[in-house]
């Protein structure tokens, strides 16, 4: 008697600059067992400069990985959504494509069999779309992994970054407490994101508009949209060292300036959620928050939460936009 054939989980990871962390994301998915699940490694990298795409092809002989991975060396940095999208599209173009993806971040580690406790979680809830892990940073324990979908008191509130305002506007914080039981959630981290595939083949994959960031906060906006749902699964564990791929951290004190793809990004999200009007008014929202947590962070002797260049960027990348006039480019 044959066994049931059983679709294997295929992993993404986007390396840009970071060969020696995505080989170490690799190897914490090879060294698990998964369940007996059958999985595959896909390793796509974004045309990184230097040697990494060297280094990704010599660790693919010497670690043995030929027939568990496939490493797709690209001449263009696509960012992470059409980075992902680059893998996405192959394996829903097979004739047996699997049936689950996680996207795993390449400062990322399984802590435990995260995978087939996602993949399980999602076999158990039909429903389910989307599933995270729970967050671990070496250091801080558990971190957040879920959050709410920004709305404009959030945006205000987080820009103003003061307590009275927070507790008067009722908490309306995008980031959930860490250490959430699994439940249903807006959307989770992208550090480990497990994708039903065919809820990607009913909703789209990534929005190629989005270079970095707010890309899979827009896609698992569509996916609960269609009525799918995204949970936060707490018994699945991975360490992410937070800001070793990005060289951004949450907690930093000082604030480095933010590219110009960021807020590209902020505006792409709100226009594609919100509409035009809902976008002005979030971004408005964001921008007198800011502006107010001025005088407050210099009475109380603390960073101003805008980046430097915040509201320069905000009227050239993001309000422009908004009004109809193209986006422009820093004065230097």
């Amino acid at each position: 008697m044959t066994s049931a054939h059983v679709a294997p989980v295929a992993v993404i990871i986007v390396n840009y600059a970071t060969a020696p962390l995505t080989i170490e994301a690799v190897d914490s998915v090879l060294a698990r067992h998964h369940d007996g699940l059958p999985v595959e490694v896909h390793v796509i990298d974004n045309a990184s400069p230097g040697d990494d795409a060297r280094i990704l092809s010599q660790a693919h002989v010497a670690r043995g990985w030929a027939g568990t991975v496939t490493l797709h060396l690209e001449e263009t940095n696509h960012g992470f959504g059409r980075g992902n999208n680059v893998v996405l599209q192959t394996l829903a173009r097979r004739e047996d494509p699997p049936d689950k993806v996680l996207l795993l971040n390449p400062d990322a580690r399984l802590d435990n069999e995260a995978l087939a406790i996602l993949a399980r979680f999602l076999d158990d809830h039909p429903r389910a779309g989307a599933a995270g892990a729970r967050i671990e940073r070496p250091g801080d324990g558990t971190v957040t992994s879920a959050f709410r979908f920004p709305g404009l008191a959030s945006e205000f509130s987080g820009a103003v970054a003061f307590g009275p305002v927070d507790r008067l506007l009722g908490r309306p914080r995008v980031a959930l407490e860490p250490g959430l039981p699994t439940q249903q959630v807006d959307w989770v981290s992208g550090a480990a994101l497990m994708l039903r595939m065919r809820t990607l083949a009913e909703v789209g994959s990534f929005d190629p508009d989005f270079f970095l960031y707010y890309e899979e906060v827009e896609l698992m906006f569509r996916i609960r949209r269609a009525g799918w749902e995204v949970w936060q699964v707490d018994e699945a564990a991975v360490i992410h060292h937070e800001g070793a791929a990005t060289g951004v951290q949450s907690r930093q004190r000082t604030l480095p300036p933010r590219p110009d793809y960021w807020y590209d990004s902020f505006g792409l999200y709100v226009r594609k959620t919100r509409g035009r009007s809902g976008a002005l008014a979030m971004t408005l929202a964001r921008i007198a928050g800011w502006a107010l947590n001025r005088p407050i962070a210099a009475v109380l002797r603390r960073p101003a939460a805008a980046p430097p260049g915040a509201f320069g960027a905000m009227w050239r990348r993001v309000l422009r936009p908004l009004v109809g006039l193209p986006p422009t480019q820093a004065r230097r």
